[in-house]
């Protein structure tokens, strides 16, 4: 077959130079110049064979380098299944072998990564309250399927920190709230929040936007309280400058004077009365 397709070339070869010689007698070119031009056919055709051969040369050295990748790929599985290692040869049907091995370790390294994001994700998903990751967990992912999963736990522990954070800070304010205003938790969504911490307690939007809520009826609760007892604190003074009350029954007195919890506001009022 070599045979026949080298004699095929020589032949259209030929044909075009033959083609070549009939165009320039035809046009009149002289026969120092048809020789000229018979030297850079000659150049070019031997330029683009030169090229051929230095890209073949490039694709054996790849192909060389992706048969010594193979290999290697292939004695880490022989190692991991404990059987002899595989001998090597440039055969192609080595070369499918090899390449059908590294295969089937690169498809079990995928599906081994996706079940430990996949893993990663339900407990993110668990702590957030939110949606796992729509992929296919038979199916083998591609690498772009896997990065993109990477990112998204990236992501999401970012937030899971994040929003930890803020369950801790606005958790602080409600319980100090709450002392200053001498008031148990109440609601089962308030004794979650001050008996759990930030791995217990779902940190979903809507519950950070309810502990918001919380604090802020909590300190609008405890600004009224401080107008309540700043109001009744003048009538007290006023009532004692009436009375002549002295300063040592006063001073008795004093503590419920400058503290707003609600105890000290009950304590004013019936002091009051």
């Amino acid at each position: 077959l070599r045979r026949v397709l080298a004699a095929e070339c020589v032949a259209c070869l030929n044909k075009a130079l033959c083609h070549l010689k009939d165009i320039w007698e035809e046009i009149g070119i002289p026969e120092d110049q048809r020789l000229q031009r018979t030297h850079v056919v000659k150049n070019h055709i031997k330029g683009l064979l030169e090229m051929m051969i230095t890209e073949e040369e490039n694709l054996k050295k790849r192909l060389k380098s992706s048969i010594e990748t193979c290999h290697k790929e292939l004695n880490a599985v022989c190692k991991e299944l404990q059987i002899p290692p595989f001998e090597v040869s440039c055969k192609q049907q080595d070369i499918s072998l090899l390449v059908e091995y590294a295969m089937i370790k690169q498809k079990s390294q995928r599906m081994q990564d996706l079940k430990a994001l996949t893993l990663q994700d339900q407990d993110l998903c668990d702590v957030l309250c939110t949606d796992p990751y729509s992929i296919a967990p038979d199916v083998v992912p591609s690498l772009d399927q896997l990065d993109n999963f990477r990112h998204r736990i990236a992501s999401l522990t970012a937030e899971k920190e994040r929003r930890r954070a803020e369950f801790v800070s606005l958790k602080k304010h409600i319980i100090l709230c709450m002392e200053d205003l001498d008031q148990l938790p109440e609601t089962s969504f308030e004794r979650d929040v001050v008996l759990k911490d930030g791995k217990a307690f779902c940190l979903s939007h809507e519950n950070i936007t309810s502990l918001k809520l919380l604090l802020r009826q909590l300190e609008d609760q405890k600004a009224e309280n401080e107008v309540q007892c700043t109001a009744y604190r003048k009538e007290v003074q006023k009532l004692w400058e009436r009375l002549q009350v002295s300063q040592e029954q006063r001073d008795a007195f004093s503590d419920h004077m400058v503290m707003s919890k609600k105890r000290n506001l009950e304590a004013v009022r019936r002091h009051l009365l």
